[in-house]
């Protein structure tokens, strides 16, 4: 149950997300922000691995200091929606702030997209590691102690650099090779995610939240 509810959260906050980024920028008159091949990639590849592999997420140990959940709670509950509105957001939100500033700042609406893509996957990289567990904090969590989902990610992000640089891949999912420092900025954007994600889950522990 526990793992079911993380694979949820993860899914729906990523889904979510790429909703919030097209509703944000088709009214706005850009263009689409990502193609339905990219999407396609995004969400069945990348998205796909990271999934499994949060599956096999061990427990948090601490499952029976905790009072027992109704029969009838739903998954999706006002937690899970909590952390679905903080991703949303974040990657969302963040997503559309940088096309936006990339076509603004004159790069091709390829290059621009092939930068977003790339975000997408770093976001989901991250949030995939915030999914461990729902109210402790990433950085206590045991950075080894689910190597299945290292491998995951790894595998993810090494498929996606892989595309960006084949040919035939990259031309099918308009991909091409990123600069160092479009690598570091990247980065830096995406990680929000694990702070917005931090002070989620430390709203969740005060004695308040129950």
């Amino acid at each position: 149950d526990g793992n079911i509810r993380k694979v949820v959260s993860m899914l729906v906050s990523t889904g979510a997300a790429e909703v919030a980024l097209f509703l944000l920028a088709i009214p706005l008159g850009l263009p689409m922000p990502l193609l339905p091949t990219q999407l396609l990639w995004l969400n069945l590849v990348t998205n796909g691995i990271q999934d499994v592999a949060l599956a096999a997420e061990r427990g948090d140990g601490d499952e029976l200091a905790r009072p027992p959940r109704k029969p009838a709670e739903p998954i999706f509950d006002r937690a899970v929606m909590r952390k679905v509105w903080f991703a949303v957001v974040v990657m969302g939100g963040g997503g559309f702030l940088t096309f936006y500033w990339l076509l603004a700042q004159g790069y091709t609406e390829q290059h621009a997209r092939n930068l977003l893509l790339l975000l997408f996957v770093l976001f989901e990289n991250f949030q995939v590691l915030n999914c461990r567990s729902e109210r402790r904090s990433l950085f206590r969590a045991g950075f080894w102690s689910n190597p299945l989902l290292l491998v995951g990610i790894a595998a993810a992000q090494g498929l996606h650099i892989a595309a960006m640089y084949m040919p035939g891949l990259g031309g099918l999912l308009q991909l091409g090779p990123v600069s160092l420092a479009e690598w570091t900025t990247l980065l830096a954007l995406a990680s929000v995610v694990v702070w917005a994600a931090e002070l989620e889950k430390w709203w969740a522990r005060r004695p308040s939240a129950g």
